[in-house]
């Protein structure tokens, strides 16, 4: 009787989560996206109107950033004692697991639709182009699985990862972005005067050397040279190798053009993200000649409710930076972290033209940094845009 009073005693004082996640079926949206070439296919055959074929563009850059402005903003976040209990919920990974096989099953019949020869080379352009609306969102879910200690997930995110041939950001990102991330040295972050056009050559050549060289540090202290079976970057890209050749000897050299042009614009969709994440943003270097630890003010940050579906909580980036292991569902936003004007769908059409991006984000970069720009990341042939000397490096 008293062990049970005990207990009942205690069951009594012990505090109780009610808390609920408002936008818990809402992440259910986010596997909108890998129905894309089906959505496609079922407006053309229903409308009769081949231009619609490139859906998954106009839901990308036209759909979801007005979406952002007509929903609005959620900055709430869970309160700490159900941040475990919301990381414990496997409801949100089955989110996330479930968007791969509805992402190969629509690049399988992708493949269907160009090898059938009822789809003209401009309709086969725009179905592509939908396809790699799904592959450059699947790199976001890569980097989701890619941050998780299970090796099922971090599996999961090399999988997701193939069909856009992108295999080595599973390496730069986790073992290069996250410790150079808002420095000159790090290949994904862009710089202040620094256009998308220009930081996208830029930033695929640069991660592609780091993810090499990360991957050749770490084989060689075991004893190993680059060009072995251990080596993921190999593996990653014989993934994207294998699934490209099954493609094309089950529907024939037809589909190889297109599978291109989805994997290019996939992951030119990952990388405009990229731009956008840290623009102009600097950790300082300290007195030791070392960076500065990563804070919430080197990362930009949105609360725009349909970019955070379909990325999941990408948005809340500072956070993550944080946090890098932390679930998707329990990511926070962060008060004094700088923040986009709008969500990061809407960001991605900004980036595509410089002199909008610049007469918006130059003056909110300037606004954060209280007007000294000798603290941001400068592209180095434009300092002088700015009135900095072209001789001054990153302030102490």
């Amino acid at each position: 009787m008293a062990t049970a009073m005990t207990e009942g005693a205690r069951a009594a004082v012990r505090p109780r989560v009610t808390w609920r996640d408002p936008k818990r079926y809402l992440w259910l949206l986010g596997l909108v996206v890998p129905t894309l070439p089906f959505i496609a296919y079922g407006l053309v055959q229903l409308t009769g109107v081949g231009a619609l074929w490139f859906f998954g563009p106009v839901l990308v850059f036209v759909i979801f950033p007005l979406a952002d402005i007509v929903v609005g903003l959620d900055p709430a976040n869970p309160p700490d004692d159900a941040i475990k209990l919301l990381e414990a919920d496997r409801y949100y990974r089955w989110c996330t697991y479930a968007f791969i096989p509805i992402q190969y099953a629509g690049l399988a019949f992708s493949c269907w639709l160009w090898s059938s020869g009822e789809l003209s080379v401009v309709e086969s352009i725009g179905l592509a182009l939908t396809m790699a609306m799904v592959s450059g969102v699947a790199i976001n879910t890569a980097h989701e699985l890619g941050h998780k200690r299970a090796n099922l997930e971090r599996w999961l995110s090399k999988v997701a990862l193939a069909s856009s041939a992108y295999g080595h950001f599973f390496i730069e990102h986790n073992r290069g972005h996250h410790v150079r991330v808002a420095t000159p040295e790090d290949p994904a972050s862009s710089r202040l005067g620094e256009s998308f056009w220009a930081f996208l050559p830029r930033t695929v050549a640069g991660s592609l050397r780091s993810s090499w060289e990360l991957e050749r540090e770490r084989l060689a202290r075991g004893g190993s040279r680059p060009w072995t079976a251990r080596n993921d970057i190999l593996g990653a890209w014989a993934m994207t190798v294998a699934l490209f050749a099954a493609l094309t000897a089950i529907f024939g050299l037809v589909v190889l053009p297109y599978l291109l042009l989805q994997a290019v614009v996939g992951f030119s969709l990952l990388e405009v993200v990229n731009y956008l994440e840290h623009y102009g943003l600097l950790r300082q270097k300290r007195d030791d000649g070392r960076y500065e630890r990563c804070a919430p003010r080197h990362s930009w940050n949105s609360n725009n409710v349909a970019s955070n579906v379909l990325l999941y909580h990408l948005q809340r980036h500072s956070d993550h930076h944080a946090n890098p292991t932390r679930r998707y569902q329990a990511l926070r936003h962060v008060g004094e972290a700088p923040q986009l004007p709008t969500g990061y769908a809407g960001m991605i059409v900004l980036a595509y033209i410089p002199p909008l991006w610049r007469r918006v984000m130059d003056r909110r970069l300037s606004e954060h940094l209280h007007g000294d720009l000798s603290l941001a990341n400068v592209k180095p042939r434009a300092r002088a845009r700015y009135g900095l000397s072209a001789a001054a490096g990153a302030r102490a």
